[in-house]
């Protein structure tokens, strides 16, 4: 089976992503964290991230590896050999991102390599444009949204708790600015796609969102029976 999950920034897609896959024991795939790799090692090489010939060719050149963390559900995510994890997880590479997934040559890259992820066997995939381009032929497709007052708020927590110091306001503006550069890229944009299931969490707990989306998994198994 595999499980498209897309949405805006903050909508908590890679946090209900890893609590889906954990219960259902699919493999979890953060396409999200590869772009942010790429963002990481074109800033790294002191790339402009609007370059596209330069960071398609180091993408070309280079190896983005997701692993399971031992520890736990989470996810490691490796530059070649060097485990980024952690450094990828800033507001500026979350900026970053976006800018060089709007690049077409590294969209077509990327996409050879998350396809290739989700042959593996049972997965769940998340992202902005996994049910409309990566996976559209996805046996669930799930859309998750929520305001951006209340994503902006998520993300300050996260952002509070690692020592990161920014405001709400800023968070906001931020995301509102994600939000029009991914819906208005050339290539595969933010969009829902027109047979996945529109799921607001506005207001709503992680276990809530998760078991809702367990439940239409489960749905679907049986009707495929």
């Amino acid at each position: 089976m595999k499980i498209a999950i897309d949405g805006p920034a903050g909508a908590g897609k890679s946090t209900v992503a890893k609590q889906v896959a954990a219960k259902l024991r699919f493999v979890y795939i953060d396409t999200g964290a590869m772009y942010r790799a790429l963002a990481w090692a074109s800033q790294q090489e002191g790339l402009a991230a609007i370059d596209e010939h330069a960071v398609s060719t180091l993408l070309e050149k280079n190896r983005i590896k997701l692993q399971r963390d031992d520890q736990g559900d989470a996810q490691r995510v490796w530059w070649n050999e060097e485990d980024i994890t952690a450094e990828i997880r800033t507001p500026q590479m979350s900026q970053l991102a976006s800018i060089v997934a709007g690049h077409p040559r590294v969209r077509a890259l990327m996409l050879d390599l998350q396809r290739a992820l989700a042959e593996e066997g049972n997965v769940i995939m998340d992202g902005r444009d996994i049910g409309t381009h990566v996976l559209p032929d996805a046996d669930v497709k799930i859309f998750l949204t929520a305001s951006i007052e209340e994503r902006a708020t998520r993300r300050l927590a996260e952002l509070q708790q690692k020592g990161v110091e920014t405001s709400l306001e800023a968070l906001m503006e931020e995301i509102a600015e994600r939000d029009k550069r991914d819906s208005e890229r050339e290539v595969a944009p933010l969009k829902q796609a027109e047979d996945a299931i529109l799921v607001d969490t506005t207001g709503r707990s992680i276990e809530q969102i998760v078991d809702q989306i367990l439940h239409i998994c489960q749905k679907t198994g049986e009707s495929a029976k």
